[in-house]
């Protein structure tokens, strides 16, 4: 393709004004948000799960059933 070719398929973006700037950053804050605190979980979780191998190396008799 030549370059005018590329220009007539990219449309120019219009600056937001400020309400739509707003609108556009609480939006971007809640999916940052989210990620944030699915992180958060997924640490916590890995967390825990070490905790529970590290006890279960320690005390190796509480692993043999019965």
């Amino acid at each position: 393709m030549r370059f005018f070719e590329f220009a007539k398929m990219i449309k120019p973006i219009k600056p937001l004004n400020p309400q739509q700037y707003r609108v556009y950053s609480l939006k971007q804050n809640v999916e940052k948000s989210k990620l944030a605190l699915k992180n958060e979980k997924e640490r916590q979780k890995r967390q825990k799960e070490q905790e529970r191998l590290r006890k279960s190396r320690m005390n190796p008799q509480s692993q043999i059933p019965r």
